[in-house]
């Protein structure tokens, strides 16, 4: 069986068998948060396959133009292009609505081919757990760790939010009022002071009070790639001194709405940092929703979690079958 059918008997039929209710709300909030990309998407998808009524060189080169514009990224659009062409050729294709099948399996099959990754966070055998986040300003990632923090939270786990972004002006403020919404602890210094430091005595009150998640935000400083390297060095070293095998993951926090400007930073901090893994946040604010495929193809790392909305609700384990569900229902729907 495709990728396409299993989609569609497992989602499309859903009223047939019993989906768990998790699931189900799951499966919602993807469906609302990738709206703006699915619709701009499977639209023109749609609209193409109705237009030509057979397959030639014009449709394919729509095709790719509509890809490309998905922010599937160029290199990914054309390893699909390859691989379209191919099996037309040697299937004898000519009906546009035979390749909507084909489409959707092709996307598939580049983000599960290769190396597997892992989608779930790591935890530490014994407490704490540490999970490190960077990433350059105004993407989410304050917010995001938040939202991190309350579903720890909500999983009966003691928190705790260590302020390690002492350079940016209300980075230390920001993130001490979201402990005290959340109800959880803090750990930070006033601006300015060494972020490694900071971390240090940090993570030693974290091993005195029974913490069982830390969760550490720094400063995302990319435009001088140098010392944000030597910073990221000395905040793991000091990391791995206090606790074996921390920090449990690296997590880059990227926009999704800066496009292709969010795969230069993710190959950016590849090269300063060991990344475990990206969130993925508003998603839901852009109609380009192709940006996830790209991650995966042109830097190799795990998209953990997506935001597709304000809420914490909305910030969703990465499924790969419900973004690709999501994102392509409409086109897999249309008889």
């Amino acid at each position: 069986m495709s990728f396409f059918s299993k989609l569609k008997d497992k989602f499309i039929k859903k009223e047939e068998i019993e989906i768990k209710k998790e699931e189900q709300e799951s499966l919602e909030i993807y469906d609302k948060g990738l709206t703006k990309s699915r619709n701009a998407f499977s639209s023109k998808l749609l609209d193409l396959t109705k237009r030509y009524s057979k397959v030639n060189e014009e449709y394919f080169e729509e095709l790719e133009e509509i890809l490309i514009m998905a922010d599937i990224g160029v290199n990914t659009v054309m390893n699909i292009m390859d691989k379209l062409r191919k099996r037309v050729k040697e299937e004898k294709i000519t009906d546009p609505t035979l390749l909507k099948e084909i489409i959707v399996d092709e996307l598939f099959i580049i983000y599960v081919s290769g190396e597997v990754l892992s989608q779930e966070l790591q935890r530490a055998s014994k407490k704490p757990t540490v999970y490190l986040f960077v990433g350059v300003n105004g993407v989410g990632k304050t917010t995001t760790i938040a939202k991190l923090a309350l579903k720890e939270k909500k999983a009966n786990r003691k928190v705790l939010l260590i302020a390690g972004d002492t350079f940016r002006a209300g980075a230390v403020s920001q993130l001490k009022e979201w402990a005290n919404k959340l109800e959880v602890d803090f750990f930070g210094k006033q601006e300015g002071v060494d972020p490694a430091s900071v971390i240090y005595e940090g993570l030693e009150y974290a091993l005195n009070n029974n913490i069982d998640t830390v969760l550490i935000d720094t400063a995302g400083r990319l435009q001088n790639k140098a010392n944000l390297m030597r910073e990221l060095e000395k905040i793991n070293k000091v990391i791995a001194k206090l606790i074996e095998n921390a920090p449990n993951e690296t997590l880059l926090v990227v926009d999704a709405t800066t496009g292709q400007n969010g795969i230069s930073q993710a190959k950016a901090f590849k090269e300063i940092t060991n990344l475990t893994g990206i969130i993925l946040t508003k998603l839901d604010g852009t109609a380009k929703g192709g940006i996830v495929l790209a991650i995966k193809e042109e830097v190799n790392l795990p998209v953990k979690y997506i935001g597709l909305g304000e809420t914490a609700e909305d910030l969703q384990e990465f499924d790969i079958e419900k973004y690709i569900y999501s994102l392509f229902k409409d086109f897999m729907e249309e008889k």
